[in-house]
């Protein structure tokens, strides 16, 4: 989907860098990276070639709490010392900023992101070990204390679950396109079945899933994790079911999935499997309720591209075939959500 750009003086931006971010020595280029950031993301290139990474809130009018640069440059800063690789943050501009809106920069990182979860172009051992990286540093994350790095502010107390049902219910509401059903039995759903508060509390990443990740040039080794902007304190099995998620999903959709393909033969996680592997990693007890954490996570994600569909229709994106693909996707999020419901899906 075509995404509006900023208005920026590029002089002015420079001299901005120059006086903020440490080694920059002065714009020579400026390249918006082409995908799937819903924060419109730069690629610096300074004047001695060095490389930097700028991202910025979107142009335009947004939603409250959305698209937060502030929080993603607060916990990858606070996970610098900790076990889940995060690049390092250089610097948060104000609102006010040369670019029209709030930003941070980064270092720029030499790695690979895999917008396919099939990894259909690598070994099935790099297919293994990639997966294994994956879950490996979601249970690490859980196991970082919010505390011991400053975070124990960064979310709201009670229950997780609760909340965000509700948040992401008047969220969906302000941005609904049209009548979707199957959304509305949903949201019923969630309500009549919420789980009760267990005391789980977390750093969770709330878009944990492969191209979100970003793993070295030649080994499925892990040096990244990316785009932070839904992270807050929660629930650990709200991102647990997230990526779990992946797996159920059809993969010739807008978000492509593994549905339908022989796990064994190409040596990709059952969900059962992944899920034993987190939670043996982080020395807990399977998941009850485990229907509900899944429900939960297709009306999330489809309350979120409402969002997005919202703001392209109002015109700060013009793509139609891209507005209707996103459109089919939400409806497939609502479809697959009801059904995991009603015992539908595995």
């Amino acid at each position: 989907m075509t995404q509006t750009l900023h208005s920026y003086d590029s002089e002015r931006l420079s001299t901005y860098l120059e006086q903020h971010v440490a080694g920059f020595s002065g714009m020579a280029e400026i390249t918006k990276f082409s995908n799937g950031q819903s924060n419109p993301t730069y690629k610096l290139t300074d004047t001695t070639g060095s490389h930097f990474v700028l991202r910025a809130k979107p142009p335009g009018t947004l939603l409250k709490s959305a698209h937060a640069v502030d929080r993603e440059f607060r916990v990858m800063t606070a996970l610098a010392t900790s076990a889940v690789p995060v690049p390092k943050m250089l610097h948060l501009s104000g609102e006010d900023s040369p670019m029209g809106a709030q930003f941070l920069v980064m270092e720029h990182l030499a790695g690979r992101v895999f917008w396919d979860p099939a990894l259909p172009e690598q070994s099935p051992e790099f297919r293994q070990d990639a997966y294994h990286a994956l879950v490996r540093t979601l249970a690490a994350l859980h196991d970082v204390d919010p505390r011991a790095v400053g975070l124990a502010d960064f979310g709201k107390p009670g229950n997780y679950f609760s909340r965000q049902v509700s948040r992401w219910t008047r969220q969906y509401r302000v941005c609904e396109t049209q009548a979707r059903p199957d959304m509305d039995w949903t949201i019923d759903w969630l309500d009549r079945n919420m789980v009760q508060d267990d005391g789980q509390t977390a750093i969770v990443h709330g878009d944990y899933r492969l191209d979100n990740v970003m793993f070295d040039t030649e080994t499925p080794d892990m040096i990244a994790v990316l785009d932070w902007e839904l992270s807050t304190l929660g629930h650990p099995f709200a991102d647990l079911a997230y990526q779990c998620m992946g797996l159920r999903l059809p993969q010739n959709g807008m978000i492509k999935g593994l549905k339908g393909i022989d796990r064994n033969a190409h040596v990709l996680p059952e969900e059962a499997e992944y899920v034993a592997q987190y939670c043996a990693l982080r020395g807990i007890a399977p998941p009850e309720n485990w229907a509900f954490y899944m429900v939960f996570s297709f009306f999330r994600l489809a309350a979120i591209l409402e969002g997005v569909l919202h703001r392209a229709q109002s015109g700060n994106a013009s793509n139609p075939r891209g507005i209707d693909t996103m459109s089919r996707t939400i409806a497939t999020l609502a479809q697959a959500a009801k059904h995991t419901a009603q015992g539908r899906l595995s």
